[in-house]
């Protein structure tokens, strides 16, 4: 039986242009000895979704050349920046701790969410976060794990890049009754 894939429906990006940029991050791609699997399936469907996807680089695995294509990808950029790929255990594989030194803030429920939705889940190391009016989203770089994790977040970008934007009031959490200066005194 096939799986129905759920409509992308957003009550926050009315007027937001829905930008996108993928990075694919593989020693093998960028030498030119492979040919990117998963950085076009991520653009397939972020455009799917509505999104706009703007631009797609290639890079190889280490700290500097991500960390540095990240910060060209997220300068004069407010949208979403997908990352596939060095978020394993390998040696090599350092997108993780690339992404912290471009990160203002991190949004570390992003990858709790990714990492719940497989039981391989868990050897993702990825990360996601805030750069600037970017947002900044690891994913493996496996075509499946990528898609699975994109899949687990996807429903929640509008809401961030829209907060991140200031184009959706701030929440608090709802009171609860009670105020500090009666709830802990006695009968009077």
């Amino acid at each position: 039986m096939a799986k129905a894939k759920r409509a992308h429906v957003s009550i926050y990006a009315q007027d937001m242009t829905r930008a996108a940029k993928i990075l694919t991050v593989s020693d093998s791609v960028s030498a030119g000895q492979s040919e990117d699997q998963t950085g076009p399936r991520l653009a397939s469907r972020l455009e799917e979704a509505g999104y706009q996807v703007v631009e797609r680089r290639v890079v190889s695995d280490g700290i500097e050349s991500v960390a540095s294509a990240l910060r060209e990808l997220s300068t004069d950029f407010a949208g979403v920046i997908v990352t596939t790929g060095g978020t394993g255990f390998s040696p090599r594989d350092l997108t993780p701790e690339a992404t912290l030194l471009v990160l203002d803030r991190e949004a570390p429920g992003f990858g709790e969410v990714m990492r719940a939705t497989h039981v391989l889940g868990p050897l993702s190391r990825g990360r996601s976060g805030i750069a600037g009016q970017s947002l900044i989203v690891n994913t493996p770089g496996s075509p499946t794990g990528a898609l699975e994790s994109l899949e687990a977040v996807l429903d929640l970008l509008d809401h961030a890049l829209a907060t991140l934007h200031g184009e959706v009031g701030h929440h608090h959490p709802p009171e609860i009754g009670g105020s500090t200066a009666t709830s802990s005194s006695g009968p009077t």
